[in-house]
């Protein structure tokens, strides 16, 4: 199965304006299967590979003469004295989309990007497919089965079973990744971590409380989570500050960057037990905002979402600046619409010193109605929600 990714045609513009294009991501998001298909006749060559990887590190002017009309260079952080060589050859050569390099690991990557290769190369970040990109799988899944199964590509490319291939997928990430990073003499600890943060999906961070459940320090659980940011499995929104003339949190908010992975890290197993589940609303919370954040990143755009709450618990779960102004966005798991959904649409739009030029609600449901207080979205029609903030349509 090709899944056509929303993100290749900035891809391969990008390609045509700077020497060198950067994509970073989770593990197992398509990112090789991306590359080779934007750029076909380009050599491939992945750094994971020891031979590989140990020719590059010892004689990386012999590695890389061999590739002189550049290449598609995976997991870039595992050479990490590459980029200093690539810089002297593409000031040299001045050709644009000579080396797509890719990574996994978020701050190694930026750390040897922004060493050696500033304002040589773009930066693409790609996450697990998005729901539009395959819409049609999706069709006659429940908001349920959805959430289960999350993004990852391989379930779908190969019709794996979502509990398993995700219990395979953290377990790979944790032996392989974090053992790379940093050294965790108790690795079931540090698993106990996440799954505690799963519990405290669409929550506020609170990393005392996190730390002494763990049974680890305030700093330690900062590190950890740090590590999680970079290695793309968690997502902290950032709370929206400006000055309200209220007291405004200002702790972030915690979200995974896969549903399906947040999902079996709580021990959801099946539909049944996921419709029982009392953080199924946050889980949908989660599903919605990382697939708006999906929406930015393919079109090459900064991630700048945020939420709103103050200390009466006034909350709006996603606010970002559009074509005409800020976008004001609230998030509701159920089927049915109630008039206290747009409560917090209402409250915003009140004390906001910037007018709210959208106010909208993504909710469970499959029709999209017009209505006084807000637009109304089914959460199938995240993009269409999307264009209709970035474009002004």
């Amino acid at each position: 199965m090709m899944v056509q990714r929303k993100i290749g045609n900035k891809f391969k513009h990008l390609a045509k304006k700077y020497p060198v294009v950067t994509l970073t991501g989770p593990r197992q998001t398509g990112k090789t299967t991306l590359c080779r298909t934007c750029f076909p006749k380009k050599p491939y060559v992945s750094l994971e590979d020891p031979g590989t990887r140990e020719y590059a590190q010892s004689d990386p002017r012999g590695f890389l003469a061999e590739y002189q009309d550049g290449a598609i260079l995976d997991e870039i952080q595992r050479a990490p004295e590459l980029p200093s060589y690539l810089q002297g050859i593409v000031d040299e050569n001045k050709v644009a989309g000579q080396f797509i390099l890719t990574g996994s690991q978020n701050f190694e990557v930026l750390n040897v990007i922004n060493q050696s290769l500033a304002g040589r190369t773009a930066l693409l970040k790609l996450l697990p497919f998005a729901y539009s990109e395959i819409v049609s799988l999706l069709r006659n899944k429940s908001v349920d089965h959805i959430l289960l199964t999350g993004f990852y590509p391989r379930i779908y490319d190969e019709k794996l079973d979502p509990t398993e291939a995700l219990s395979f997928y953290f377990e790979t990430y944790v032996e392989r990744d974090i053992r790379s990073l940093i050294h965790i003499k108790n690795l079931s600890l540090f698993q106990k971590f996440v799954r505690l943060c799963a519990g405290r999906v669409g929550q506020l961070l609170n990393l005392a409380s996190l730390g002494n459940e763990v049974g680890i320090s305030h700093t330690t659980a900062r590190e950890w989570l740090t590590l999680l940011e970079a290695s793309y499995i968690i997502y902290l929104l950032k709370p929206h500050h400006k000055n309200y003339n209220k007291r405004i949190s200002k702790s972030p908010k915690l979200y995974f960057y896969d549903v399906g992975l947040a999902a079996y890290l709580l021990d959801i197993q099946n539909t049944d037990q996921m419709k029982r589940d009392p953080l199924r609303g946050s889980l949908f919370e989660n599903f919605i905002i990382i697939e708006l954040l999906k929406q930015h990143w393919n079109e090459g755009r900064r991630a700048n979402l945020s939420f709103f709450c103050d200390s009466n618990k006034n909350e709006v779960d996603l606010i970002f600046p559009g074509a005409k102004g800020l976008a004001a966005i609230e998030i509701k798991s159920a089927e049915t619409i109630t008039p206290r959904f747009f409560k917090g649409l209402h409250y915003i739009e009140a004390i906001s010193q910037d007018p709210i030029a959208y106010k909208a609600l993504i909710y469970g449901g499959k029709v999209n109605q017009k209505r006084t207080s807000a637009s109304v979205y089914s959460y199938s029609q995240c993009e269409t929600l999307y264009q209709v903030i970035m474009k002004g349509i």
